[in-house]
């Protein structure tokens, strides 16, 4: 459903939330391998179902937090996080801002939703209900990119992109 051709996919990765001590990096460097040698990259979205709070954990308490589940946005927001804390660094990385990217809610639902454009475009793009997922795209045949469109946000970003991959 993505319009991608399914032999050029990679590894695929899972982005999990953040907390405020622990924000592993570690997908990130499989997204820009998998980009390095031409491949899209699924990245399947964190969900927290039946999850307790630290303190009800070692009280013993059986209360569960309410369950969460990451969307294309949050996921966009921390992968641009990466890539300036990157920049930071020193480092060049491979996926920037015009990255081009397809974000999916609801695969296979009766409304389900695609969205196509850049990777700051999917930080505020908002596919409503879960469950999401991101696709962080490689070398894009002509035809993959001229399907793409057909979902895009915002038409523009396709023809504009400096970044963007080509076979």
């Amino acid at each position: 459903c993505s319009v991608l051709q399914l032999y050029n996919f990679g590894e695929t990765v899972s982005i999990v939330f953040w907390t405020d001590t622990w924000k592993p990096e570690s997908f990130f460097d499989k997204i820009e391998k998998n980009r390095q040698n031409g491949m899209h990259t699924l990245c399947l979205l964190d969900i927290k179902v039946k999850e307790q709070s630290l303190e009800n954990l070692m009280k013993g308490r059986k209360i569960y937090e309410p369950p969460r589940y990451m969307s294309v946005n949050q996921a966009a927001e921390q992968l641009l996080a990466i890539i300036q804390n990157r920049r930071l660094q020193g480092e060049k990385p491979e996926i920037t801002e015009n990255t081009i990217c397809v974000g999916l809610a609801r695969v296979g639902a009766l409304d389900e939703k695609i969205a196509s454009g850049t990777l700051q475009q999917m930080s505020t793009v908002e596919l409503g209900a879960p469950l999401h997922s991101l696709i962080v795209t490689g070398t894009m045949h002509p035809l993959e990119l001229e399907m793409l469109k057909l979902f895009s946000v915002d038409s523009s970003s396709f023809e504009n992109n400096a970044c963007q991959r080509t076979t």
